[in-house]
């Protein structure tokens, strides 16, 4: 669970292409579900201890730069850094850098750029790209994050969430409206600059003491970086694109892009199931 260590440990692309994948996908996920069962059983300070050992998991941390690098879409889309890990010596590199520093990993700015949107091609959107590294801790701290969120958000929601999508709300708008249902209308609403208007206090207020606070403070405060304009801090808001924040709007299903990512989304999933209760 600790990784490759000392002298003589070495974790090359030989070791990266060599790596039995389905057993360390079978230990992350089996530490999920007993994060999710603590917290269902109300036991925190138990899934406090399970976050801790995910949160220095080598297993937690092989299956997170594999997602990144290798699987995501957005793997070869570099930040500010102009770093990639394209190859199997690159990624191998990339997983023993982001275990040596998985409690000491200063987080960078992320780089905006300007996409259409999807509704209106003639419109554009902002979106946040993080540096390959933080990605990378993303996607490790989103493994001991979700699972406690999973075991609290209501089960009829279904943006941004494992496992689930579109199909399955429209499944359950189906099952509702098909019978004898008085319900009459539905409901299609936005929220006008989302990601842009989150208050970091109050999101890190909702996190608590989950292990890696701090890193996702950091997160939060990293800046833009943005071709023409320099950098710009953050004082509030999520940038859209970067693994974590898809989750802050949950309920909502804002940005598809962000669908198979996600951290500081994760954390903005919380926001909103504590406003929509």
């Amino acid at each position: 669970m600790n990784g490759p260590t000392g002298p003589d440990s070495v974790f090359d692309s030989t070791a990266w292409e060599q790596v039995d994948w389905r057993a360390h996908e079978e230990r992350v996920r089996r530490l999920r579900c007993r994060i999710f069962k603590a917290v269902k059983d109300g036991d925190l300070a138990t899934a406090r201890n399970l976050q801790r050992l995910m949160l220095r998991s080598w297993s937690n941390t092989l299956i997170s730069v594999r997602q990144v690098t290798q699987r995501n879409t957005g793997r070869r889309t570099a930040g500010v850094d102009g770093q990639v890990a394209l190859t199997s010596q690159a990624r191998a590199e990339v997983a023993v850098q982001v275990h040596a520093t998985r409690n000491s990993w200063r987080p960078l700015a992320v780089r905006r750029v300007w996409i259409p949107k999807a509704s209106d091609k003639t419109k554009m959107r902002p979106l946040g790209i993080p540096v390959i590294m933080d990605r990378c801790h993303q996607a490790r701290v989103r493994n001991a994050l979700e699972p406690e969120w999973e075991a609290r958000f209501e089960p009829r929601s279904y943006g941004f969430r494992p496992g689930r999508g579109c199909h399955d709300a429209i499944g359950s708008l189906f099952q509702t409206l098909c019978g004898k249902s008085k319900r009459v209308w539905i409901l299609d609403a936005d929220l006008a600059g989302a990601f842009d208007n989150i208050d970091h206090d109050h999101l890190l207020k909702t996190i608590g003491d989950f292990p890696a606070r701090r890193m996702i403070a950091s997160w939060l405060k990293a800046g833009i970086f943005e071709a023409g304009k320099g950098f710009a801090p953050t004082e509030a808001g999520t940038p859209q694109g970067s693994l974590c924040a898809a989750e802050h709007n949950e309920p909502y299903e804002q940005c598809r892009v962000m669908r198979s990512a996600g951290l500081l989304a994760l954390v903005t999933a919380m926001l909103a199931l504590e406003h929509c209760a």
